[in-house]
């Protein structure tokens, strides 16, 4: 008999086939391992990139925290300052408005003597008109 037929060669066959298969598994993982780790290294590659790019803006945006604090603090002293003036114009303001009632005042008082004063000085006007005419 020849050997593929002896139970011995059967074995090595079987053995053979499996060794062919495992090598065909093995080159399969091989091969799926080789791509996961070139992702893995691109992967690590884009995530330093973006770390990067992250620091920057990290960086960039504590600048900008810090120009719009400094511009805060100047729009509020500026912002203290309109208050104060608007303040001190509006009791200016309050002043200038007594002052001008009291004014007004003093000038219906003086008006309504000044126009008693000349219908006293009419009237007398026309009396004294009268006797000059007799």
């Amino acid at each position: 008999t020849a050997m593929g037929d002896s139970p011995i060669g059967k074995v090595l066959s079987l053995i053979t086939d499996l060794q062919t298969k495992i090598l065909q598994e093995g080159e399969g993982a091989q091969k799926v391992y080789a791509e996961f780790t070139e992702w893995c290294e691109d992967r690590s590659r884009e995530l330093g990139f973006e770390i990067k790019t992250g620091e920057s803006d990290v960086e960039e945006l504590k600048a900008s925290i810090e120009d719009e604090t400094a511009t805060i603090a100047s729009r509020t002293t500026k912002l203290e300052e309109l208050v104060a003036a608007i303040s001190s114009n509006e009791k200016d303001l309050a002043s200038a408005t007594q002052i001008r009632e009291e004014e007004a005042k003093d000038f219906q008082i003086e008006e309504k003597e000044l126009m008693g004063t000349i219908d006293q000085i009419s009237h007398a006007s026309g009396i004294i008109e009268r006797e000059m005419s007799k």
